[in-house]
């Protein structure tokens, strides 16, 4: 059986990406990115659909997301659905698809981020509060 998950987005993030630690010390950023697509109605209309879609990416690329990217910037990703399923405490079964992204790029200009940031800690490994790496679902 033929087989193929990969998927390209082009869009702007919805928020800044939170850049975490596993306990390995591997970087996860994980940040949203709205997706849009506009076309014309028979009558003429122009109208627009928004895709919303979380993106968690892992190693030196999560870093530079967190250091380089904010809310607003856009970015084009290239990556792989993901499809999680899980039971909440009171017994809901919950589902998401997201997209696990193996690379980005750039679009237009990109400055370093202001404000708080993880890039400011010098271990750039583990930090109190960071994630099991076994918490992953991939």
């Amino acid at each position: 059986m033929a087989s193929l998950n990969k998927i390209f987005l082009m869009g702007n993030l919805t928020r800044d990406p939170e850049l975490r630690y596993t306990q390995n010390g591997k970087a996860l950023a994980s940040f949203g990115i709205a997706v849009s697509r506009n076309w014309t109605s028979p009558e003429g209309e122009k109208k627009e659909d928004v895709c919303f879609v979380d993106v968690s990416m892992f190693g030196k690329r999560a870093e530079i997301i967190s250091e380089y990217f904010s809310k607003g910037s856009p970015i084009f990703i290239e990556g792989r659905l993901q499809f999680r399923q899980w039971e909440t405490q009171e017994g809901q079964k919950r589902n998401a698809l997201s997209v696990v992204a193996e690379d980005f790029q750039f679009i237009g200009q990109t400055k370093k981020r202001s404000g708080p940031s993880d890039a400011s800690r010098t271990d750039k490994g583990p930090a109190s509060g960071d994630i099991n790496e076994e918490e992953i679902p991939f």
